[in-house]
């Protein structure tokens, strides 16, 4: 038997995304929502990530808008004294609990964890075998973009007998020190393992760094919730834009403002993903000699890493630490309202909770998808710096089409998960003044020189 669940939304996915168009959306309608997720509470990967893991951005840019996370408090103390507060991996499990709790309370949402979509409007309960159906509600599938992490995926490389390959989240949980460590992964997660462990007093000597490729890392300091700071790197970005000749030009531009970041200043990165990072962190990096650039790790044997056509010893014994899922998706740049789902996307570069939450806003404030579509264009990740170009493309028609939408444009002011605010209190600054009357300056040419560097 098949039990019925009456809602007008079937949202997929109590992650970020999902929760961040739900709340936007029974904050702005009347709407039922049954939202379904696998996982046993809202949060999303956040349920399964390394126990170190913290925000990699402030707290405030993060989350669902009519709740904050966090109380917007700048770090009295450590390495990171003045910029925004970052909430750890269980800061946050919490605070979506929270925000739940509030959804639940307005009598017009359900929530089935430990449940998996089966397709149409049906779920299937993975603890009992229960099957509900949603007949009528429009699907949101708030999954499109989910992401890989270490902690569920294997790892991407053939793993011999007698190697010990261990997930980023074991690192925490080792009872036996290793005398070596390889870490696997380019990425932000491998960023975070090696800084753990130096912080925790391992030498930097005794770690091997596989990068299969070289990343630009955004400067955390200025990618900040204050509207002087943000609106001066994007004055520095156009500026950068408008005196490079190509995209590698660009991020050499952005790295002279102190806007980008790269540990090896004497290789250029070729992955443009852009995590944000400190510079105490930057450093610490820079600490590790031994890094491996020979593309992705094929597969590990004892004594020895095997790439294409090369082979690098380890010692015998050497922990192995996978850090090296996909990530967030590259894909198809779909409208975010089809005929057959919503499927909610970032839209301003590099914050998705705010194109998610703008994405139900729209929902519950226009009359039809033409409408939807027409204010709010999805933006793609980018993987390369010719993504990057592409993605600041995209990502400024859509800015534009947002600002031709007055409630949106206000609504969108209210909300910290808007990096762009200039909160009422601000608009005089001087500091907010001096950059925004920048940033108008550079960003009608900027854009047409972006143009011109997507075409090629």
């Amino acid at each position: 038997m098949t039990r019925a669940v009456e809602a007008d939304y079937l949202v997929v996915g109590a992650g970020a995304m999902g929760m961040a168009f739900a709340d936007a959306l029974v904050t702005h309608s009347n709407a039922r929502v049954a939202i379904v997720d696998r996982r046993h509470a809202a949060g999303g990967h956040w349920l399964d990530a390394y126990p170190f893991v913290r925000l990699h951005q402030a707290s405030l840019f993060y989350g669902v808008a009519s709740t904050r996370l966090g109380d917007g408090r700048l770090q009295a103390t450590g390495p990171e004294a003045g910029l925004q507060e970052r909430a750890t991996g269980p800061e946050v499990c919490a605070y979506y609990g929270r925000v739940l709790d509030g959804l639940l309370a307005t009598g017009r949402v359900e929530f089935f964890p430990g449940c998996e979509f089966t397709g149409g409007r049906g779920f299937r309960s993975l603890v009992s075998g229960t099957r509900f159906s949603a007949p009528g509600a429009r699907l949101v599938d708030a999954t499109y973009l989910a992401g890989e992490i270490p902690g569920t995926t294997a790892p991407p490389f053939q793993v011999g007998g007698g190697v010990r390959v261990v997930p980023v989240n074991d690192l925490a949980r080792l009872d036996d020190p290793p005398g070596r460590f390889v870490i696997v992964g380019a990425g932000k997660t491998a960023a975070d393992a090696c800084v753990w462990l130096l912080q925790r007093g391992v030498d930097p000597g005794a770690i091997c760094w596989v990068r299969p490729r070289e990343p630009w890392l955004l400067n955390r300091a200025v990618v900040q919730p204050d509207a002087a700071v943000f609106q001066a790197m994007a004055a520095d970005t156009m500026e950068a834009v408008l005196e490079a000749s190509d995209p590698d030009g660009v991020f050499r531009g952005l790295e002279e403002r102190g806007v980008m970041l790269r540990i090896d200043r004497a290789v250029t990165p070729t992955m443009a993903k852009t995590p944000t990072l400190a510079r105490w962190e930057l450093e610490l990096l820079r600490s590790i000699t031994d890094v491996v650039r020979q593309g992705h790790l094929r597969s590990v044997e004892p004594g020895r890493l095997w790439f294409a056509g090369a082979g690098v010893r380890i010692p015998r014994g050497t922990l192995v630490v996978h850090c090296a899922a996909a990530g967030l998706p590259t894909r198809e740049l779909v409208p975010i309202w089809q005929p057959d789902a919503i499927r909610p996307r970032p839209v301003r570069v590099g914050f998705p909770c705010f194109g998610a939450a703008v994405a139900g806003y729209v929902e519950a404030t226009r009359p039809d998808d033409a409408a939807r579509n027409a204010v709010w264009r999805p933006s793609p990740y980018s993987d390369t710096p010719a993504d990057w170009v592409a993605m600041q493309v995209v990502g400024g028609d859509a800015s534009q089409a947002l600002s031709r939408e007055p409630d949106v444009r206000e609504w969108a002011n209210t909300t910290t998960l808007n990096p762009a605010r200039v909160p009422a209190d601000r608009v005089d600054d001087p500091a907010v003044v001096a950059a925004m009357a920048r940033l108008r300056t550079a960003i009608g040419p900027a854009r047409a020189r972006l143009v011109e560097f997507a075409a090629t």
